[in-house]
């Protein structure tokens, strides 16, 4: 057993461990942010989203929608991070995402074919070709649970009737939420994917939006210091530069523990199959500033 398949092996074994002990209850855990409290939800408990993923807009919330699609539609915004469902009266519900990361996304239109509660999952025949020390031991499949990639639903993605092997889905993973560190799924947390999976039908369009369409949406995007996608806007970009100087601050004070922190993000992100260059920057703070959207913004809110 290699090194790396170990230590994957390892991390999915911990919810498994977690089932031997009391169940926990939501007394148990402190309060956390409207919507995202823990949640039972069949025989699996789902954890509060802890508030620290939720800053820079990185949560659920209806907002003014000036796109053309019509009621009922999901649109994906993988430039900018965001899925919307389109509502009545020029609204939406906005959900934040985690994306595929370059060459890996979803493209173009599709429907939704099936839907599943706490689904299997099996990796593709792609994936354990590339990444066989990540995705061999499971080419047989993982049920449903907690451990499961696949989170507490799944919403998957046909086009002329046949499974594109693409899906919209819940995980547990929170802090891989608005990043592009997936291997070509659109993900949400798990309180957001069963909120959507529960307004949406199957025969659903989903619309994803090139980049053209979504500089037109959104308007110019920009990384903040803590690798999210933001609007390009002076303030945001102020606030980049602030916080990369005290980043850079910090790690002169104590070079040692940035190059230990350094490695144990590298090392986080090569557990998920993320490249090096594709890893999220520093973890986030308990709370980060982002202010307003872009001026050319579409959906405001």
């Amino acid at each position: 057993m290699t090194p790396s398949l170990a230590r994957i092996l390892a991390i999915l074994a911990l919810p498994l461990l977690a089932a031997c002990a009391k169940p926990p209850t939501l007394e148990e855990h402190p309060a956390a942010v409207p919507g995202y409290e823990g949640m039972q939800d069949g025989e699996f408990f789902i954890e509060p989203v802890a508030e620290k993923f939720l800053s820079d807009g990185n949560r659920r919330e209806e907002v003014a929608y000036a796109g053309s699609e019509a009621p009922g539609t999901i649109v994906v915004d993988i430039y900018a991070r965001k899925l919307y469902f389109v509502g009545e009266g020029g609204t939406a519900v906005r959900y934040p995402i985690a994306v595929g990361r370059q060459g890996l996304a979803f493209r173009g239109t599709g429907i939704i074919g099936r839907k599943a509660e706490w689904p299997s999952w099996t990796p593709t025949a792609n994936m354990v070709r590339t990444r066989p020390d990540l995705y061999a031991a499971y080419a047989g499949g993982l049920p449903g649970g907690l451990q499961n990639p696949l989170g507490a639903r799944a919403l998957y993605l046909y086009r002329n009737g046949r499974d594109t092997m693409f899906r919209i889905h819940g995980t547990s993973d929170s802090a891989s939420i608005g990043y592009a560190t997936s291997a070509g799924c659109i993900r949400l947390f798990n309180q957001d994917a069963i909120e959507l999976y529960n307004k949406v039908p199957t025969g659903t369009l989903v619309k994803v939006r090139t980049e053209a369409e979504s500089l037109a949406a959104e308007g110019p995007q920009m990384k903040n210091a803590y690798g999210r996608v933001v609007p390009a806007t002076p303030e945001n970009i102020a606030q980049a530069e602030k916080d990369l100087k005290r980043i850079a601050r910090q790690a002169e004070k104590d070079p040692a523990a940035a190059a230990e922190a350094d490695r144990q993000r590298l090392a986080a992100c090569a557990i998920r199959g993320i490249e090096p260059g594709d890893c999220p920057g520093p973890q986030l703070p308990p709370a980060t500033v982002t202010v307003g959207t872009s001026d050319h913004s579409a959906t405001t809110g």
